[in-house]
């Protein structure tokens, strides 16, 4: 059975957490299907080659060549953003060509994290020295310690405390709900949450399966009590809640321990893979429920709900989702899609939903940020937009 935790916030607009705040950086390199299929074409054609006699005796399976048709088909997918071009296009290399950085020099996901938060804090009204809490969220991070949170936190010039989660693609989903609890309990007055993904350091290029899927962005947003608030905008958090069921389907095995461990690995152990089939019939039912039963929680009907922003995944994926709450497949305006462009962000996607696809909202209106991904791990978040300024 999935583990669950939730809260719910309904209490009086001067008690209330709200969002004040979202950012967004995009990379600048961005890649189409037609590059990437033509870049994995030439790479499997030479894998295909050099491992013939393996083939013809049943020791290895071919590998099959990529179409542009497969992906729109498969994801609804048509380019993804990168940190670096070249290196994942480059049939000799597969995978993003980073310079390495000395200590002194500021880590990749603190730098990328750097313009998404100075947005979200411009927006909010706030300056990094009025931060008193950094939760980073995502599905990889660069390094074991320090905490790339620090590194942020000190960047920012703030106070307080940070700290890193990973819970794959609901990271984002699951730093919120801990910035909730922390403003409610009184550990933190301003905190802001980042989603570093640099996706394009785990995905696979050289699979036909996988070498689409991912990209790379980064979001932040800023929380508040809304007795602090001085935004012009405000979102109150009415609800979240979170919930995991153990699942390989969705797995990754890098880690600090495969050098110690005894015995060979395949290699593409050590970057995404996943059952897409079995993840597709398993995680659609179990997001559907979970966000209706947390709409019933809130007292809300399925149909009195403005907007889904829904983890950009798969475009099936998520029509099912929003079909499994509605009883219908759900219009572009009430569930917007951003990884035809994006692809998946990992645990940026939703939140790159509601950056981008809320302004047409009025005050009372309400949504739901929805996440899930691997674990399995689910994370929903009910929002409306309130009356500004707050404070």
């Amino acid at each position: 059975m999935p583990t669950y935790a939730s809260t719910a916030d309904k209490g009086n607009a001067v008690s209330q957490i709200v969002i004040t705040g979202t950012g967004l950086h995009t990379p600048t390199e961005s890649i189409s299907n037609a590059e990437l299929v033509a870049s994995l074409t030439t790479f499997v054609q030479r894998w295909n080659a050099e491992h013939a006699d393996e083939i013809a005796r049943g020791l290895v399976t071919e590998r099959a060549v990529p179409d542009e048709e497969f992906i729109l088909k498969a994801s609804g997918i048509r380019s993804r953003y990168v940190i670096d071009k070249a290196g994942v296009l480059d049939p000799e290399r597969m995978r993003p060509n980073l310079k390495l950085r000395s200590e002194q020099e500021l880590g990749i996901q603190a730098e990328m994290a750097m313009p998404a938060i100075r947005q979200a804090l411009a927006m909010a009204g706030r300056r990094g020295d009025e931060v008193d809490a950094v939760i980073v969220g995502c599905s990889n991070l660069q390094r074991a310690y320090p905490a790339v949170s620090i590194e942020i936190q000190n960047q920012l010039g703030a106070g307080g405390w940070a700290y890193d989660m990973n819970v794959a693609c609901s990271s984002a989903t699951f730093s919120i709900q801990a910035a909730v609890d922390a403003l409610r309990n009184g550990s933190a007055r301003c905190v802001v949450v980042v989603n570093p993904e640099i996706t394009s350091g785990h995905n696979n290029f050289e699979l036909r399966d996988f070498h689409f899927i991912f990209g790379d962005a980064c979001t932040a947003l800023v929380l508040e009590r809304s007795d602090d608030a001085v935004a012009s905008e405000a979102w109150a958090v009415l609800g979240t809640k979170l919930a995991t069921q153990f699942s390989n389907n969705i797995r990754n095995d890098a880690g600090f321990l495969n050098p110690s461990e005894v015995g060979e690995r395949d290699p593409h152990d050590l970057v995404f893979r996943q059952r897409g089939q079995q993840v597709f019939r398993e995680v659609c039912p179990m997001v559907s429920a979970h966000i209706t039963a947390h709409l019933e929680t809130l007292g809300f009907e399925a149909s009195s709900i403005r907007r889904f922003w829904l983890h950009q995944a798969n475009l099936k994926m998520n029509q099912l989702i929003a079909r499994g709450v509605l009883g219908r497949v759900p219009t572009d305006e009430e569930a917007p899609v951003i990884l035809d462009e994006y692809a998946n962000t990992s645990s940026a996607g939703s939140v790159i939903a509601f950056h981008l696809h809320r302004d047409d909202l009025a005050v009372g209106d309400v949504g739901v940020i929805c996440s899930f991904g691997a674990g399995y791990s689910v994370g929903s978040v009910v929002v409306t937009k309130v009356a500004a300024p707050l404070g």
